[in-house]
């Protein structure tokens, strides 16, 4: 079940659920266009989605992810009808949607779900923050063992597939760049990575190795979503 869902009052949640519709993500499925208008709002439950900034047709840079903790179309909450980020499937697998129309009313009526989607703001608001931060001041290597926990994180297993190139776009960095930190994060045996698949092989040793903003997220998470 997805997190936020989870979370609300039974009343509000039965409710929201009742708008609900389960679909499968598939890896690499668009979502949603920067600046095109919402046509659903998705909760994953078994699947995670990159959120990414588009600065023009050549340079993109994820700046968020949502999985089973939290929600994409979050801009509706705050009376936004256009897509501000695009979203990409990154984790293939289970989601419920609800047509944006319906989650619009659903807002309207609930107080409980507009209370406990401020919370969520405020999260989304601080990992966007961190994120830029992070692409300023951080090296590559801290920064993609953070996100490789992050994904470990939402995908609940050690192998997920991923390639080099979707890396370098998640990152904002050259191919080149991402080669040599998952070489040595290799060598390290904090990964294995065999033809598109990853392996994380020391949970541990990653935590060690990556930013400190893969902590601050989680911290934000916490104190934020557990009032």
């Amino acid at each position: 079940m997805n997190q936020l869902i989870e979370s609300l009052p039974t009343a509000a949640r039965v409710s929201l659920l009742a708008l609900c519709e389960p679909v499968a993500l598939t890896l690499a499925q668009v979502l949603a266009e920067a600046g095109s208008l919402t046509r659903y709002v998705y909760f994953p439950t078994a699947s995670f989605v990159s959120l990414i900034a588009e600065l023009d047709a050549r340079h993109r840079v994820e700046v968020g992810m949502a999985g089973r903790e939290g929600m994409v179309g979050m801009q509706l909450a705050l009376g936004h009808k256009h897509d501000p980020l695009g979203a990409v499937v990154q984790g293939a697998g289970e989601a419920l949607r609800v047509r944006a129309a319906a989650f619009r009313k659903e807002l309207a009526r609930s107080a409980a779900l507009r209370h406990r989607l401020l919370h969520y703001v405020g999260v989304l608001m601080n990992q966007r923050a961190n994120a830029a931060a992070c692409l300023r001041y951080h090296e590559i290597g801290p920064r993609l063992s953070r996100w490789l926990l992050m994904s470990q994180d939402r995908a609940a297993v050690d192998e997920f597939p991923v390639t080099q190139e979707f890396l370098a776009v998640m990152l904002g960095v050259r191919r080149v760049g991402i080669t040599g930190a998952a070489s040595d994060l290799q060598r390290r045996g904090l990964i294995r990575y065999h033809r598109g698949q990853l392996t994380v092989l020391d949970r541990a040793g990653l935590e060690a190795a990556a930013c400190s903003c893969y902590a601050t997220d989680r911290q934000t998470y916490s104190h934020l979503m557990e009032r």
